[in-house]
């Protein structure tokens, strides 16, 4: 295979997993919330072509690119005023912290409600840890307030006060469905308090816009069309110097 059709295959390949990228995001614009995934783009040359080349037994090849590694975008979204009393968003850094099945799990849609046993839970049905580490007893027929330092109150006592963490920037964390976040064991251990404020009544909106998402995707897919032309030119210009260069004249 030619360096040209080597490059275009590997670009649209590259392509190929940003598409798959961009259509996730886009899927969950409207999810309260959510984190766009974006990714590192890097150039591949593989051990074999390297050795090959200082070895003079090969032929160059060029660079490749290739998807090196998927990130989060932690940056806050568009607050929404909802009228909700049930929505609560973060204002600045940091996350809610859930009791999940299998240890804590933390995320930015502060939409909760009450349970008949008053728990109080998100909107998937986890519990929202407090700053105590008690679980909160709340009464499901009254309403509920919350302060911006996280105080939950009803009727105007206090019933303990949310747990808002942040983690320092590099830790390594891993994106659970339903918007949750998942921090290595050894990570939990240095969650430190978050500065964020609460604004009860309002949603945090993902922070890809739909327009932002669509452009993308129209870029992608006109990027992967013309790589696609140049694999053809690639095969065109093969098949030439099979059927005509090398053709045997009488």
């Amino acid at each position: 295979m030619d360096p040209l059709t080597i490059a275009a295959a590997a670009g649209m390949r590259a392509r190929l997993e940003s598409l798959s990228l961009v259509a996730n995001n886009l899927a969950n614009t409207s999810a309260p919330g959510f984190k766009a995934d974006r990714e590192s783009f890097s150039l591949y040359l593989s051990e074999e072509t390297k050795s090959a080349q200082q070895d003079g037994t090969g032929v160059a090849q060029p660079f490749l690119p290739v998807v090196e590694s998927q990130w989060t975008d932690t940056t806050q979204g568009e607050l929404r005023g909802t009228g909700n009393m049930n929505d609560i968003a973060l204002s600045g850094k940091g996350f809610f912290q859930t009791t999940g099945p299998e240890g804590p799990l933390f995320t930015r849609d502060g939409r909760f409600s009450v349970t008949s046993t008053g728990k109080l839970v998100t909107q998937s049905g986890l519990e929202f840890a407090s700053e105590s580490g008690q679980p909160f007893q709340l009464d499901p027929a009254l309403s509920v307030s919350v302060d911006a330092d996280g105080t939950v109150r009803q009727q105007g006592m206090e019933a303990g006060r949310l747990k808002v963490v942040d983690w320092a920037a590099g830790t390594p964390s891993a994106k659970k469905s339903g918007g949750y976040f998942q921090l290595d064991p050894r990570s939990t251990n240095a969650l430190q308090p978050a500065t964020a404020q609460l604004r009860q009544g309002y949603q945090e909106q993902s922070n890809l816009a739909p327009a932002e998402g669509s452009v993308r995707l129209i870029e992608i897919m006109r990027q992967f069309e013309a790589l696609n032309k140049a694999a053809q030119i690639g095969g065109d210009m093969n098949r030439y110097v099979v059927e005509d260069v090398a053709r045997v004249t009488a």
